[in-house]
């Protein structure tokens, strides 16, 4: 799981939750609205953090640089469901900040990979970011069937 430049302690704490529950590493690229120590952060994910494969970017650019994994863009700008993506083993799931989004610049060059989750017309701009992300983990997960879990 990638989070560009997340804001919100809580929502990157609870995306870490997940990551421990699930065994997904944790990308966290700079620059973050908060601190890693935050405490609000720390809360949201307990005291799973030592279960997180935790790796921070320095910006943007040095994560796709250093990514050899095929990425999967999520945005509600995506043509496309996350439904019927074709995850595999070692995809990485790259979701932007809560307030802007993923950069369109990133968006237009990877067209085929973004993606979307659906919702009702004109009842919200989005989902909460750690509501999307577990979304779409358990959706790879599911069709990888659920390795490593039980």
């Amino acid at each position: 799981m990638v989070l560009v430049h997340p804001q919100i302690p809580p929502n990157t704490g609870n995306v870490a939750r997940l990551c421990a529950a699930t065994g997904c590493a944790l990308h966290l690229v700079e620059p973050l609205g908060f601190s890693i120590g935050d405490r609000e952060l720390k809360r949201a994910g307990l005291d799973y953090w030592r279960a997180v494969d935790l790796r921070v970017h320095g910006s943007l650019e040095a994560f796709l640089a250093a990514c050899e994994a095929p990425l999967w863009l999520l945005s509600t700008r995506g043509a496309r469901r996350y439904d019927a993506a074709s995850f595999a083993r070692g995809d990485a799931m790259v979701f932007g900040p809560e307030t802007a989004g993923l950069p369109q610049r990133l968006l237009d060059a990877h067209p085929e990979r973004v993606l979307r989750v659906p919702m009702r017309e004109d009842a919200v701009r989005s989902l909460n970011l750690a509501t999307t992300v577990g979304i779409v983990t358990y959706a790879a997960l599911a069709r990888l069937g659920f390795p490593g879990l039980h």
